[in-house]
């Protein structure tokens, strides 16, 4: 998925107001201008859009497991320079404090049904052998069910 869109929609979702957002994104020591995130939030066809990288999405992703949950204890954690879906799946899924039973109900609102043995091979490290990509569909299903059941 496009990480502009999943900003996008995240912010719709949590209902997050622009100085919300750049908010959460120095959190993780990341400042962004008024006019990086009006450009971010833009559609893809304008011509003033501007593709959100995957350091600068991960860290408004880290920013919001902080904003959610509060600081965590010891170093601070080192951004990642490439994301993934199942990254970013697993990084939502942590701010929000959700259980694997709590994931797949949300899947079940937008209309997914997975088994909880076929959710855990998203989360599980890439060498392990039952690990399994996320697919846009997969991350687009959920974050369509966050929105039904913040909405």
């Amino acid at each position: 998925m496009i990480n502009n869109d999943i900003l996008r929609r995240l912010s719709t979702i949590f209902e997050l107001t622009d100085e919300k957002v750049r908010t959460i994104f120095a959190l993780s020591q990341c400042e962004i201008s008024e006019a990086q995130l009006a450009n971010y939030l833009k559609e893809k066809d304008d011509a003033d859009y501007q593709e959100i990288l995957d350091v600068e999405f991960a860290s408004f992703l880290n920013g919001l497991i902080i904003d959610k949950r509060g600081p965590s204890d010891g170093p601070v954690r080192q951004t990642e320079e490439q994301l993934t879906n199942n990254m970013i799946f697993n990084k939502i899924k942590i701010a929000l404090s959700l259980k694997a039973e709590e994931v797949i109900s949300i899947l079940e609102l937008a209309e997914l049904r997975l088994g909880k043995y076929e959710l855990s091979a998203f989360f599980r490290n890439a060498n392990n052998k039952h690990y399994r990509d996320c697919s846009d569909d997969v991350l687009s299903t959920f974050l369509k069910g966050l929105k039904i059941k913040f909405q």
